[in-house]
């Protein structure tokens, strides 16, 4: 029986991030192949973290900067270890290789970081991203964990490419897993088009893109609003500041409804969901809920990014404020045009997010490079220069980190 070790940034919260819930899948996954499973990380716990041991999975709280993990990982002893986003690869890749230098090394980036930083640094200059932005130092140090890993998790095609043809990233080292879906679990029916009512949108509000979607919706709503005077704006979302809850307008129909118990039940009781995200990365768990629930979706050029290859969106995707008003309000009021976005969103899910396909072919993929892994490395020349001692700028700083603390009094 393999055993598993997950090193994550945060812990699992499905509901409140898509990036929780693809982990928590992913999880799942492993367990379903009769796996050991631990999770651990340095993050706090949280209200809306998930309960592991419902799942069958081990957690154990660990310390940045700190030797006593080299020992914990030691007797666990994993054949396989997942870091959750570049930062864990950093703090703890190389202790990993140090004291279990057999275990198969995993990155799942969640989205690229680097060309989220790179949108929103063009985003706030007002202008289109550059190969500058691109080149960042964030982008140094993500595909410097990349390159160090035996495989790297990305989650949408578009960062699959670029990856591949911008940084020059060895295929091998690469695999493409949006989210999975359990298409056995999709509804047969959700409400029709006359019982639902209103536009809605979702999303965590600590995350930069959701938080300047709800800003930018702030200039289209007056433009929906007039021509639907009588139509409301739901937006949930987990972790709303008061800067957030102070847009709250319920004569404008602008209303901030924060946490959202059922994500899918206020997705289903919508007609429409919107989408205005002008920076990012990855692709977007709102919208594939969206499809799940068979809701038709109004969303940007980076909003579809990744999620909907040569196939048409469930809904429409539209360029500036103006265009995107119009596009909700059509939606909203022809049900021709909703019932067909209905189903382009059903036949999207069972061909590109077929999660018992998508999670055969990971497993596959792990094991394959896990019975020839001193070939898999040997072929990754740059991924070896950079585990050189003289390259371990990470590991040297951990290192001083942990001879402070030590030193330092106690009490």
């Amino acid at each position: 029986m393999k055993k598993v070790l997950v090193i994550g940034y945060v812990w699992p919260e499905p509901n409140s991030s898509a990036a929780g819930s693809h982990m928590l899948s992913i999880l799942r996954l492993y367990k379903q192949q009769g796996w050991q499973v631990e999770f651990a990380t340095p993050a706090q716990p949280t209200d809306h973290m998930t309960d592991l041991s419902a799942e069958g999975i081990t957690s154990q709280s660990i310390v940045l900067n700190c030797d006593s993990f080299d020992s914990y990982v030691a007797n666990y002893a994993p054949d396989v270890v997942m870091f959750d986003r570049f930062m864990m690869e950093e703090q703890f890749g190389w202790r990993v290789e140090k004291h279990c230098p057999n275990a198969l090394r995993v990155l799942d980036t969640e989205d690229l970081q680097c060309l989220r930083h790179a949108r929103y640094q063009a985003h706030k200059a007002n202008r289109e991203m550059t190969t500058a932005d691109l080149f960042s130092d964030i982008a140094k140090r993500e595909i410097a964990a990349i390159l160090r890993c035996d495989l790297a998790l990305i989650i949408s095609d578009y960062e699959m490419q670029l990856l591949q043809g911008t940084f020059k990233v060895d295929a091998r080292l690469l695999h493409h897993l949006p989210f999975m879906v359990d298409l056995s679990t999709l509804p047969a029916s959700t409400r029709d088009f006359d019982q639902r009512q209103h536009f809605m949108t979702i999303g965590n509000f600590r995350h930069a893109p959701n938080w300047d979607a709800v800003l930018y919706l702030q200039q289209i709503w007056p433009l929906i609003r007039k021509q639907l005077p009588q139509v409301e704006l739901h937006i949930y979302g987990s972790y709303p500041p008061p800067k957030a809850t102070a847009l709250h307008n319920p004569k404008a129909g602008f209303l901030i409804k924060g946490w959202a118990d059922d994500a899918f039940e206020v997705m289903e009781r919508a007609r429409v969901c919107l989408a205005p995200l002008r920076f990012g990365a990855g692709i977007k768990g709102k919208l594939l809920d969206a499809m799940v629930m068979q809701t038709p979706s109004v969303t940007t050029d980076i909003g579809s990014e990744g999620m909907h290859g040569e196939l048409p969106w469930p809904g429409m995707i539209a360029q500036d404020a103006q265009q995107f008003a119009d596009a909700a309000v059509a939606l909203y009021q022809d049900e021709v045009r909703w019932q067909q976005a209905q189903l382009q969103g059903t036949a999207l899910l069972k061909q590109r997010y077929d999660g018992e396909q998508l999670g055969e072919q990971l497993i596959s993929h792990i094991e394959e490079i896990a019975s020839q892994l001193d070939e898999h490395r040997l072929a990754n020349f740059t991924g070896s220069m950079l585990r050189h001692h003289s390259m371990m700028s990470t590991k040297y700083m951990s290192q001083w980190i942990a001879a402070k603390n030590a030193e330092a009094p106690k009490g």
